[in-house]
């Protein structure tokens, strides 16, 4: 696609949004340090722990700061409310995710949340009410930081989560989830009560790094996205026969790492054989028994499988499973692949898109749509609203890494979209013309 350019000279803009902007950038850098981080060699925040109460904290502060009333939810969601003009009226919600991967950036998640803060701080200050609610949430674990599935926190909000799903789940210190709630004062089998009624909600807005290289090569701070793709994951075990590293002889080994590495490589061929938008990861491996003399008997590892559509996704993981038999057979292994999440493609509503893509296209942007192909937890809201998302641009489309870099500038131009778009909603709820909100630039 050919790159996009900006269409008309940009607003001007307060001096109050560009300062919300440097506040989003700095907030997030607060979050990545202590005592906001699980490590103390970078950042990584796991959902239920130290470093997750701690950034909780600090952020129902800025809430508070910024006119809401705050609480934690059954499920350990941080949410804070912005009412409208009416205390009964539903809300529209504003979140992202606060958990992070190991040795992680700063805003991946972090950044749509103080975006959300930033907009209802916008309308407190211009004592704005609008005909609903805004709630911004701050989930806890997108990323599956902690235990070996996702979004359980969005899951739970959204109401798809049945409690007897967490039963055996288990951290790598072996801690059940249901203990790990415990320890926050929450009961797993109350989770459900996080669950929120259809009714009472008219949406949900996220915004969040591209992670992805597409606006910053097409000279663009905005992008909108279309849908989420489709993802499977599967913990993969090979089960083979450890041995003596000195006395088997290599025709009689049933290595179970070798196997591993045959599959991995499978792996790729089969999603670059696919074409397409088809793409497949292996991200994590374990050895055992782990010891430099031993033939390895088990390995276990990780299988990401993610494409545009549902069918795509499907044929390509079917592709990979055969590919694996096809491995244990000429091997003399066993190989198992246990499904652990399968999160379909998740389309975005063309009545928020377009709402979203007239308030890019007032700060002078040329909206610029693209489909997602990491996972998010709109795509879990969807369950229970329409879902629209924002992707501001990052610097060289690095994510997952300390050197994820958002400028302050895009931060704002952000915040000004995100307040045309509420704008731009509210107008659609009632019969007259609103009142600009303060800084929305459009």
């Amino acid at each position: 696609m050919e790159a996009h350019a900006i269409s008309a000279p940009p607003p001007h803009r307060p001096p109050a949004v560009l300062q919300a902007g440097q506040r989003v950038i700095d907030r997030c850098d607060a979050l990545g340090t202590a005592p906001y981080s699980d490590s103390g060699d970078g950042l990584f925040r796991a959902w239920l722990t130290p470093a997750h109460r701690a950034a909780q904290q600090a952020i129902a502060g800025w809430m508070e700061e910024a006119g809401m009333a705050v609480r934690m939810d059954a499920a350990s969601n941080l949410v804070g409310r912005y009412e409208g003009s009416r205390p009964d009226a539903p809300a529209l919600l504003i979140g992202s995710h606060i958990d992070s991967v190991r040795d992680a950036g700063r805003y991946d998640g972090p950044l749509g949340v103080m975006l959300g803060i930033e907009c209802v701080a916008a309308l407190h200050r211009a004592t704005r009410r609008l005909p609903f609610a805004i709630e911004v949430i701050a989930f806890g674990d997108e990323e599956g930081s902690r235990f070996p599935a996702s979004m359980f926190t969005s899951r739970a909000l959204a109401g798809t989560l049945d409690a007897a799903t967490l039963d055996g789940v288990v951290d790598g210190d072996g801690i059940p989830v249901a203990a790990a709630l415990a320890a926050w004062g929450l009961d797993a089998a109350l989770i459900g009560a996080a669950a929120r009624d259809p009714a009472a909600v008219i949406g949900y807005l996220e915004a969040h790094i591209e992670q992805g290289p597409v606006l910053e090569a097409e000279g663009l701070p905005l992008g909108i996205v279309t849908g989420i793709a489709a993802q499977l994951r599967f913990n993969v075990s090979v089960d083979g026969r450890a041995g003596h590293a000195g006395t088997c002889p290599m025709p009689l080994r049933h290595d179970a790492l070798a196997a591993a590495a045959a599959c991995v490589l499978a792996v790729e061929a089969a999603a670059r054989e696919a074409g397409g938008d088809l793409v497949a990861t292996v991200g994590r491996m374990q050895v055992l028994p782990g010891a430099t003399n031993v033939i390895p008997g088990r390995v276990e590892f990780s299988l990401d499988v993610r494409a545009g559509r549902d069918d795509l996704r499907d044929a390509g993981a079917g592709e990979i499973l055969r590919r694996f038999r096809r491995i244990a057979g000429e091997r003399g292994v066993e190989i198992a692949a246990e499904p652990v999440q399968d999160l379909g493609a998740s389309p975005c509503d063309p009545a928020l898109t377009k709402l979203l893509e007239q308030a890019v296209a007032a700060q002078g942007i040329a909206p610029r749509r693209l489909l997602s192909g990491a996972g998010h937890d709109a795509m879990v809201m969807t369950a229970l609203c329409p879902t629209a998302m924002l992707f501001v641009r990052c610097e060289g489309g690095i994510s997952h890494n300390p050197a994820e870099h958002v400028e302050a500038e895009d931060a704002s131009v952000a915040v000004a979209a995100m307040l045309g778009f509420v704008e731009r909603l509210g107008t659609t709820m009632t019969a007259g013309t609103e009142t600009s909100i303060v800084g929305a630039g459009g």
